[in-house]
């Protein structure tokens, strides 16, 4: 198979210290993979450093000093007094004695001793009797004499309590949403996520160019997850979550996330499936374990490593580490990767994509990168939302990996997205954000602290949320594309072959705006529409989505919702009133009785007419004053189109390479 990544196993990794004040010398290590350069692959959620040079600058930019100033009463600024701590669900010494295996050291025999509860109201841990068994050896070390509490799968309510009481930077709003910081990190660390190679995962996973998956081995693993246990023991408490994966009962696994902040245990309470009492109660060994240190660094003289962030993912084990970063978003990716390399084993295919269904039943879904509109389309009021971000398809039909919603909440306003606006209420938490500090309203407005902020809620928060989240099969897949170089159609019907082929490629155009002078769009291509998550080779995926549209009869559609007339600076976006009009006559079925015609180079299929939108705008050129602009910006993003998937030409589907040949010819022909 090509790209096996032979060409990184004698890696050149190295690091310098980022700050003249460390006095470290350089670090060179000799079994470092190449990490993807950002070119490479799309990361729709990293975001810079945070700049601050203490924790109390960083606290100070997320508050907003009101004006006039209103002096409080009460010296307890985030409102909340003298509450009491919470206790957990009553789950049976099974639990206590599952999570313990869970945190077992690789160095020592068993797991530490729990007890349930918060430290606060637990003063009588001294007077737990010891049983003969539980007297420590004269070799072991003060670690093996202490508790360890368990706050297990907590309500949002106690989970505020611990959160407001004891993490620094934790206040409820003025909706009665959670703001808290993530630290540092206010994005994904896509260059510090690794994935063991061992026999295994050196045969089925992507290596090499253009691979999100950056290798370490196993023994590294080992180290980095002996660092994250040795921390989360030797906290007073630790916060466990208990919960599911993918709505399809036949096919969801069981997750345990142990955490060090409530913040974290808040959020994967949202974003994962909660369990029932009674399947908590018998919920029994987890199929996947995370161990989140959060701020706590991995050792950077260890093998691999190039900063003290690490996110290691081990398939064989099971099990995710996270040292040196706080963003809640690495747990939710990273179990996503895990899904695009298990469901597919039981040949269902992961998809990073919206999911909505018609009062009839007729599901479709949105593939779309940042800026695309894929929430905002995928989100209609006149059909169900099984999922905003992650599905499953199965034999069955569709279900949403999800129990929750990741938004975005930067200039986030009423008016435009009302269903994200109302879900920030009690249980929502929102990350990174800035308020008022009398007041507590949030300015979603405002960057102080990153522009990557969040807000992370239950999907029932969501009105038209179909629960349980499950779907039929798809009738329509529809990829989403923001084309600011204006030249592809604002619909195109696509056969199976121009699906893969666009489905791979996963197309979209930013705008360099920002930068003084610079008006040409820059083309994006990200594998999947997730190239960040994949973890088999593209083509593996594309296959099965073939395969399932095949033999659901589902239709392919390629929605521009980018420029029209001219690329970005000359022509004008198109109308969202005219891509709502589209996706209608999609959903409807009317677009399947139009008549086609072929477009130039890409070959696209156009209708002639779509009901509610100007037909001059359905064919590009005719929506061009100046014609020969039009042609060589055609040639040249069709020859961007064509480098960017030479990534891909090598690696052939099936015995005889036939499918990869039509894929090929289904690309731009010059």
């Amino acid at each position: 198979m090509a790209g096996n990544g032979n060409e990184n196993t004698s890696g050149d990794f190295s690091f310098s210290a980022a700050a003249a004040r460390d006095a470290l010398p350089r670090i060179t290590t000799e079994k470092g993979a190449k990490a993807p350069t950002p070119r490479e692959v799309c990361q729709d959620d990293t975001a810079p450093r945070v700049n601050f040079q203490t924790i109390d600058e960083l606290h100070s930019l997320q508050k907003k000093r009101s004006a006039p100033t209103t002096p409080l009463t009460n010296a307890n600024a985030n409102g909340l007094t003298g509450t009491s701590g919470p206790t957990t669900p009553v789950s049976g010494e099974s639990m206590l004695q599952s999570v313990s295996a869970s945190l077992a050291s690789l160095t020592r025999e068993t797991g530490p001793k729990l007890i349930r509860g918060d430290p606060a109201t637990a003063a009588k841990v001294a007077h737990v009797p010891h049983t003969p068994t539980s007297v420590p050896a004269a070799d072991v070390s003060d670690s093996g004499l202490k508790f360890t509490h368990v706050l297990h799968n907590l309500s949002p309510a106690e989970l505020y309590e611990q959160a407001i009481k004891y993490e620094k930077g934790s206040f409820v709003t003025s909706t009665g949403a959670l703001a808290t910081l993530s630290g540092a990190k206010t994005g994904r660390s896509p260059k510090d996520k690794r994935v063991v190679k061992d026999e295994t995962t050196a045969a089925e996973l992507w290596w090499g160019k253009g691979s999100p998956n950056i290798e370490m081995d196993e023994q590294t693993f080992l180290v980095n997850r002996e660092r994250a246990v040795d921390y989360l023991n030797s906290l007073d408490k630790v916060f466990v979550n208990d919960q599911f994966l993918n709505w399809d009962p036949e096919n969801r696994l069981k997750v345990r996330i142990v955490s060090a902040r409530a913040y974290h245990s808040l959020f994967m309470h949202n974003m994962c499936i909660r369990p029932t009492p009674e399947e908590l109660e018998n919920f029994g060994t987890p199929d996947f374990t995370i161990y989140n240190a959060g701020k706590f660094p991995c050792n950077r003289f260890t093998h691999y490593m190039t900063s003290s962030t690490s996110v290691d993912i081990n398939l064989a084990r099971r099990e995710m580490v996270i040292l040196g970063t706080q963003y809640a978003g690495e747990m939710k990716k990273g179990l996503f990767g895990v899904m695009h390399y298990l469901m597919p084993k039981r040949k269902i295919l992961s998809l990073h994509s919206g999911c909505n269904m018609g009062k009839d039943g007729d599901v479709a879904l949105f593939f779309g990168l940042s800026g695309t509109g894929k929430t905002t389309l995928s989100t209609d009021h006149n059909r169900y939302l099984i999922g905003d971000d992650e599905h499953c398809w199965s034999e069955t039909g569709v279900s949403n990996i999800e129990g929750g919603c990741y938004a975005k909440c930067i200039d986030l306003a009423r008016e435009k997205e009302p269903d994200i606006w109302n879900a920030i209420k009690f249980g929502t938490v929102l990350e990174n954000v800035v308020f008022d500090e009398h007041t507590r309203e949030v300015d979603y407005s405002d960057k102080s602290v990153t522009e990557n902020t969040r807000a992370a809620y239950p999907i029932e928060y969501i009105p038209n949320s179909k629960i349980p989240c499950v779907g039929p099969h798809p009738k329509n897949v529809i990829l989403l594309a923001c084309d600011a170089f204006g030249v592809l159609p604002p619909i195109s019907k696509l056969n199976l072959a121009q699906t893969m082929y666009h489905f791979i490629s996963g197309y979209t155009a930013l705008v360099a705006g920002t930068e003084e002078g610079v008006k040409e769009p820059r083309a994006t291509f990200s594998a999947c529409f997730g190239a960040a998550f994949i973890m088999l080779h593209p083509t593996k995926y594309a296959a099965m989505l073939a395969e399932k549209m095949q033999a659901q009869g589902a239709t392919g559609w390629l929605v521009n919702t980018g420029w029209s007339g001219g690329s970005y600076g000359s022509g004008s976006r198109i109308k969202l009133a005219y891509t709502r009009k589209i996706i209608d006559a999609i959903h409807s079925g009317s677009l399947l009785k139009a008549t086609y015609r072929k477009t130039d180079i890409f070959g696209l299929e156009i209708p002639d007419e779509v009901e509610g939108v100007p037909s001059e705008i359905l064919e590009p050129i005719n929506a061009w004053k100046d014609k020969d602009a039009y042609q060589d910006t055609l040639l040249k993003l069709a020859g961007l189109f064509k480098n960017n998937f030479e990534t891909f030409t090598s690696h052939k589907i099936g015995d005889d390479g036939n499918l990869t040949e039509e894929i090929l010819a289904a690309g731009p022909n010059f």
